[in-house]
């Protein structure tokens, strides 16, 4: 695939940077920092304009997704509207609005911080992905977070665990979350390749710097985890046996490759997901789609936890153009 898409989003010339030096002084400086001034600025040729958009879109599904998560978590899913999201369109378990303080009762103030910043973070992802595309941004698809942790606790567990709720307790709560957070790094790792690479930064630059806090929430919830690792959680099972769990089933339903971990490596931890070159994997947008669909066929448009399918409009189309990558 073509490298020169021309970006959305105007950022500073920086000169003689290769791709690689690119990603590590973007993940230096952190989303925040390179987000803060963008604006809405399409490209010339419409072809790469929504080559960027449908990337950026599909990352938008996912931000979508993890926002309402975090927010519904602390009982502020409502925040979701302001931002264009629509917590009408969230499907919780059963006696759960995760509205106006009705989120999880956190016994570990430390966690209930971690739990309200990600929250922030994320919805402030959405925010600004919705700010770069415009009017070209898709709404907001339904999303399921109620019946389809079930399903992944099910499938996860061998039928050990039923009914799984992240937000019945804390500790469900991260294990929750483990399910998206490496999926986000992995994701926006993967994104690079297909964005653009020229001196004036632009979306690549941008993206490593949502990868950077996203990988900062996978290396949190990962230490929490671990900190745990020996509790026995649900149905006998120890915590550290249920992420294993977890990442076993999404490299189950990803595609062929056996790249994801838990967060023990024999007897020493496993805190960072990486290669034997402590290098992020990369998951293409259709290995991505298998996990957030609870997917093993590789072929599935909707399911899991977009029980409808990805949002898209007259830019995006299906998504046919990056799933087949």
């Amino acid at each position: 695939m073509s490298q020169d898409t021309d970006q959305i989003i105007a950022v500073p010339a920086v000169s003689g940077k290769t791709r690689r030096h690119f990603l590590g002084m973007a993940g230096l400086m952190g989303a925040g920092a390179m987000l803060s001034g963008c604006t809405s600025v399409f490209a010339t040729t419409p072809a790469k304009a929504n080559l960027d958009a449908v990337i950026f879109n599909f990352a938008l599904n996912l931000e979508y997704l993890e926002a309402a998560f975090y927010l519904a978590a602390v009982g502020k899913l409502e925040l979701l509207d302001a931002a264009g999201g629509n917590s009408s369109m969230v499907t919780l378990p059963a006696g759960f609005t995760g509205k106006n303080g009705n989120g999880v009762s956190f016994a570990t103030p430390a966690i209930a911080a971690y739990a309200n910043e990600t929250a922030i973070d994320e919805l402030n992802h959405v925010k600004v992905i919705r700010k770069v595309l415009g009017s070209a941004a898709v709404a907001q698809p339904q999303l399921d977070l109620g019946p389809a942790f079930a399903a992944a606790g099910n499938a996860a567990s061998k039928g050990a665990i039923t009914g799984f709720n992240p937000y019945a307790n804390e500790l469900f709560f991260l294990h929750g979350a483990f399910i998206f957070e490496d999926v986000g790094v992995t994701a926006y790792k993967g994104a690079a390749r297909l964005l653009v690479d020229d001196s004036s930064g632009g979306n690549l630059e941008n993206a490593a710097g949502i990868l950077a806090v996203e990988a900062y929430h996978a290396g949190m919830i990962r230490t929490l985890l671990y900190q745990q690792k020996d509790v026995v959680a649900a149905a006998g099972l120890t915590v550290a046996q249920i992420v294993q769990a977890i990442s076993d089933l999404r490299d189950a339903v990803d595609g062929p490759s056996d790249d994801d971990q838990g967060i023990t490596d024999g007897s020493m931890s496993n805190i960072v997901l990486a290669d034997n070159n402590s290098i992020a994997y990369s998951r293409t947008p259709r290995n991505v789609a298998n996990i957030v669909f609870l997917d093993t066929t590789g072929k599935a448009a909707a399911g899991g936890f977009f029980p409808n399918g990805l949002a898209g409009n007259s830019v995006t189309g299906d998504y046919s153009s990056i799933l087949s990558l």
